[in-house]
């Protein structure tokens, strides 16, 4: 941990923790930079920011829709409420853009596997523009973010819809019908080979869910271009919950072993902040994670994960390391060393969040205790002064290069950076109880 942090916390989860020192810590990493969130002159937020000659190559300059949501969802917790609601505008009038894709779905003009014709989740956020490269656009968890915080901002008062957006937003229900999000593969939240994964379904719930309750409280909306209801929305609810009742706790069943998995660190964002489990389901989720997924530096997205993994920069040029692996990922995989796959800053700070929601429900020590363990994982994953991006910066990942962990080149993530500070912020609650 840098020395400044622990100077300021006790390094110990047994040890009293106070207000005062987790606030200065929250004030130090704000001084330092840490939760800097550069926009673009749209609203939206670039992945990553690198001043690196190659980042350009890493593709991480580009708007992906998922992160944004993540970030503008941090930002609306922590009291910029202003932030948030200026990105979600700019995704509505992005996905303007993108209406005839969802309505040629619906209608049978394409197919769920046309990729390229699905919704871009991935685009030009300066421009607001589609890229002109193949991408792996199968991601519904991607569509469902984006209609849940659009409905969430909605419902708080902070974003007013006009009918337009409405009658845009009235489509992502039936393309979901359309496309059978429950039985529909995609690429979800790691942009890889397409699957039928409880982890992208659980957002598309989530989403139901808050876009029902706007048409409930706004009935204009409900004939609002091609038109919903609530009932209609709860109806593909109900099948989506069928389906994470079959398939929780796994992330994905299906017989084909290249698919199938026990384990993934996504399942964590379906406790939050989307809060589509019950209380026993993320407990075993979390104990799964951490069971089987954490490793001294961070966390593994999943058992077998080959991206960034040993030797990263030396095995795959700078043009093909986040290149779309939707299709294939078999060449990459054959270069992972067992044991020795990435691992992820974003999810140490997501644990200490849900346990801090357990703590502050329940008032039991065990799940303060591991809100801390994790909080205090998350600030040690920060980059030291002898880092070349730098100190006080939060990686994507650690990955194992010459036999040393260090982080990768997407570094600073402003989703880690945004997973981190609500991390803090939720100590502070539970330190305020």
């Amino acid at each position: 941990m840098l020395p400044e942090i622990a100077a300021l916390l006790p390094a110990s989860i047994d040890d009293t923790w106070t207000y005062g020192q987790v606030k200065a810590v929250e004030d130090l990493l704000i001084e330092q930079g840490t939760f800097h969130f550069p926009r673009l002159e749209t609203g939206l937020f670039a992945a990553a920011t690198s001043a690196a000659d190659d980042f350009h190559l890493t593709g991480y300059q580009n708007v992906w829709v998922r992160d944004n949501v993540h970030v503008a969802h941090g930002h609306f917790l922590w009291g910029e409420q202003t932030i948030a609601v200026q990105d979600v505008q700019a995704l509505l009038a992005f996905f303007a853009t993108q209406k005839q894709r969802l309505v040629n779905m619906i209608e049978g003009r394409t197919t769920p596997d046309q990729i390229q014709q699905r919704p871009h989740i991935r685009f030009n956020g300066r421009t607001l523009t589609e890229n002109s490269e193949s991408w792996s656009h199968a991601q519904n968890d991607a569509l469902g973010y984006f209609l849940w915080l659009t409905s969430r901002l909605a419902t708080t008062g902070q974003l007013e819809l006009s009918i337009e957006q409405a009658a845009l937003l009235n489509e992502f229900p039936h393309y979901f019908q359309a496309i059978d999000y429950t039985t529909d593969e995609d690429s979800g939240h790691w942009e890889e080979e397409r699957k039928v994964e409880a982890s992208s379904i659980g957002v598309v719930v989530a989403a139901l869910k808050q876009w029902a309750v706007i048409l409930d409280e706004h009935p204009k909306f409900r004939t609002a271009g091609r038109g919903a209801t609530s009932e209609f929305c709860s109806q593909l609810v109900h099948r989506g919950e069928d389906a994470l009742a079959r398939i929780l706790p796994y992330e994905c069943r299906q017989e084909n072993s290249r698919k199938a998995r026990a384990v993934d660190a996504a399942l964590l964002f379906l406790i939050w902040p989307l809060q589509v489990t019950t209380e026993p389901m993320a407990r075993t989720i979390v104990a799964n994670v951490s069971d089987q997924l954490a490793g001294p530096y961070g966390i593994r997205r999943y058992l077998g994960d080959s991206y960034w993994c040993a030797d990263y920069r030396t095995l795959v040029s700078a043009e093909k390391r986040s290149t779309d692996y939707s299709e294939d990922q078999s060449a990459r995989d054959q270069l992972l060393k067992k044991g020795f796959e990435a691992q992820w800053c974003l999810f140490d700070p997501i644990i200490s969040i849900i346990a801090g929601e357990w703590y502050r429900a329940h008032g039991q020590p065990e799940d303060l205790a591991l809100q801390k363990f994790h909080l205090l994982r998350g600030l040690t994953q920060l980059t030291p002064p002898e880092s070349r991006f730098g100190p006080y910066k939060c990686p994507e990942s650690y990955f194992c290069e010459a036999g040393t962990y260090i982080p990768n080149d997407i570094t600073p993530l402003l989703w880690t950076q945004a997973n981190l500070r609500l991390a803090l912020v939720g100590m502070l609650q539970s330190l305020s109880t």
